[in-house]
């Protein structure tokens, strides 16, 4: 079976509770496969990252199979407002996020509410010094484990996230990310845009953030905020201290 969130923004729980932890969550217009579904609730697996986890199976919409692989192969189209409206039939009017998909519009056989959007759309590869402007757009975004929107959003989500409305494909946690693209033996061989990825104590990788100009660092720590990156790691300025180990830079693009 398969489904697409017709709501704002539904949380991705790591198991099947109201109390269970959230680990990501699903945009308006995110499609996904149905691995297991209960009465309450449903394990799904999102087919942009290929991310698990169990949703309310009251928050979403069941679509076919042929409509799910339509999805899949269609040019991924976002909104690319900080926030946004869905209007439909009855004075609808549903709010959406920056990045909430909006592919299956152009689908009559999904679109069973008879959406509509008049906002800003975006679609496509953009350049790599795109990726900032994207970035400044969820400055100063609350953090929130497992967050995907300038409403609250966690350090991979908001680098998946900027590099999604650029068009390119990061997985979901740090440590998956930390896997792709080619890494720097510098901090001096990188550009704008790329990924700096930090560990802790047992070498796990628990945080990432985006390369600015002049040893300037964007990322999600309390709020999305920017900081300056040595070859140490992160340096707050405010506190006078580093906050996070540098472990490698990856080039995505």
């Amino acid at each position: 079976m398969f489904g697409i969130c017709n709501l704002a923004i539904i949380p991705l729980r790591i198991e099947p509770s109201d109390r269970s932890e959230i680990v990501s969550q699903v945009l308006f217009g995110e499609h996904f496969e149905i691995l297991e579904q209960f009465k309450q609730w449903s394990k799904i697996k999102l087919q942009f990252d290929n991310y698990e986890g169990w949703v309310d199976s009251k928050q979403y919409q069941i679509i076919s199979e042929s409509e799910f692989h339509q999805l899949s192969n269609d040019v991924i189209v976002l909104n690319a407002d900080l926030l946004e409206y869905i209007t439909g039939p009855n004075n609808l009017l549903l709010p959406i996020p920056l990045g909430a998909s909006l592919s299956f519009l152009t689908h009559s056989d999904i679109n069973t509410a008879n959406f509509n959007f008049e906002g800003t759309k975006i679609s496509g590869l953009k350049s790599k010094k795109s990726l900032l402007n994207t970035a400044f757009m969820y400055l100063n975004a609350p953090y929130l484990w497992g967050g995907k929107t300038p409403f609250g959003v966690d350090c991979s989500g908001f680098t998946q996230m900027v590099y999604k409305l650029n068009g390119y494909k990061l997985l979901r946690d740090a440590s998956q990310q930390a896997l792709q693209g080619e890494a720097l033996s510098f901090i001096e061989e990188s550009e704008p845009g790329d990924l700096a990825f930090f560990d802790n104590e047992e070498g796990n990788i628990i945080h990432v953030g985006i390369i600015m100009q002049d040893n300037y660092i964007i990322h999600a720590s309390g709020k999305v905020r920017i900081d300056r990156l040595d070859h140490l790691g992160i340096y707050n300025a405010e506190t006078n201290r580093h906050t996070h180990k540098l472990r490698v830079i990856k080039k995505i693009i």
